[in-house]
């Protein structure tokens, strides 16, 4: 993603545009500041609405067809794909950022000296898949980080360069400072070294744009129930077009197979797998978290992302100020490249600082010596203005 900067007239339409947005979707916010998305994002109203419906229905089975119960599933596909720029072929559905990241472990042809490339400090869910091939042989190495505690995206293209490194494994947002990885110059760098580039996308995805047509990720995994505001149990897994033929799951659902839609035909078994991403589909999935996850992706598409990155971006900017202007430490990238929505300030007493916030009702989270904020496109300056107001009490 570029960053951008939008004209202060530009800027200001849209957050009077988003304060309607947030009376409409998220009419809770009037007596209670979350600033929470990076643990767990709100549903917005449709999405309450529609789950309300389907939920109505699942009490009369008969309400909900096949053909309605797999339209639903198709739907929820081709809003991923939108989001991304996908080819829906391309794009599985699954109920969290984990499965999809132990399918790339596993569906990948690795070998005994093969080395799996990671960037120490990551969250555990990226780390863990590629643990347990060391069992067979496989290597997993820790990269270290930078001195203000990011990836080192110089040493990680410099490991490249070693054709004994198969897979470079990174999340596209650190967790716990925000870092916005450079996917393009990483998986530029692993595209031309023959490297698998698998991406665990659940802190950027919804606040910072991903093209996947225009940048060379070649297995994405993400959650619906953060940035994407989607309920607990949705989430997807992209493989690149040219991937997914090659790569066949260990696990499989029985609807990974040709022919399975034909349900007048299933014991005429034909051991074949789909042609496109479907093949790493666990059935059954959750109907009702993807009729979720497709009404919340509907409201991020109809605002833009690129929007949304803007003034979350934007949000930050009191806060900056005041950590400047006090001499309180940033753990999060200030400056354009590797900026996301997430921003983590190290008060002298974090700890203390944490348990304020919460006497105060502003829901945040306490990461690694640093309270993480982590605004969506639902939050206002003024709400961290409030957050500045408490941290002052404390100075």
């Amino acid at each position: 993603m570029t960053d951008i900067a939008y004209h202060p007239t530009r800027l200001r339409a849209l957050r009077d545009s988003f304060r309607a947005l947030r009376a409409a979707e998220f009419p809770w916010t009037a007596d209670t500041v979350y600033l929470n998305n990076a643990s767990t994002g709100p549903i917005p109203e449709r999405t309450r609405r529609a789950l309300d419906e389907f939920t109505a229905k699942r009490t009369a089975p008969h309400l909900l067809p096949d053909r309605e119960l797999l339209g639903g599933l198709q739907a929820a596909r081709e809003a991923v794909a939108r989001l991304l720029n996908a080819e829906t072929g391309e794009v599985a559905l699954t109920t969290n950022t984990g499965f999809g990241l132990h399918v790339a472990a596993r569906a990948l042809p690795l070998q005994r000296g093969d080395v799996v490339l990671l960037s120490d400090g990551e969250f555990p869910a990226i780390v863990y898949p590629w643990l347990l091939l060391k069992k067979e042989g496989v290597e997993v190495e820790l990269a270290p980080c930078g001195p203000e505690g990011w990836p080192d995206e110089d040493y990680l293209v410099e490991r490249l360069a070693d054709p004994r490194v198969r897979v470079l494994a990174v999340s596209f947002v650190q967790f716990s400072n925000g870092y916005r990885c450079d996917l393009a110059r990483l998986g530029a760098a692993c595209r031309a070294n023959g490297t698998v580039f698998v991406v665990d996308a659940i802190q950027g995805v919804g606040n910072s744009i991903v093209d996947v047509r225009e940048t060379p990720v070649d297995i994405l995994a993400c959650g619906g129930q953060k940035w994407l505001l989607s309920p607990w149990g949705s989430g997807f897994l992209y493989v690149r077009r040219e991937l997914v033929r090659v790569l066949e799951p260990v696990v499989t659902g029985w609807m990974a197979f040709e022919g399975t839609d034909d349900f007048s035909r299933l014991t005429e078994y034909n051991p074949t797998f789909r042609a496109d991403a479907r093949r790493f589909e666990m059935i059954t999935l959750p109907y009702q978290d993807f009729v979720g996850m497709t009404a919340s992706l509907g409201l991020l598409l109809e605002i833009g992302v690129r929007d949304i990155a803007e003034v979350t971006r934007a949000t930050h900017a009191p806060i900056v100020k005041w950590a400047q202007e006090n001499g309180v430490r940033i753990s999060s990238p200030t400056e354009n490249g590797h900026r996301s929505a997430i921003l983590c300030v190290a008060p002298a007493k974090p700890a203390e600082a944490y348990h304020a916030m919460k006497r105060a009702r502003v829901v945040c989270s306490l990461r690694e010596g640093s309270i993480r904020l982590s605004p969506h496109c639902y939050n206002t300056v003024e709400e961290m203005e409030k957050v500045i107001e408490v941290l002052d009490d404390l100075m």
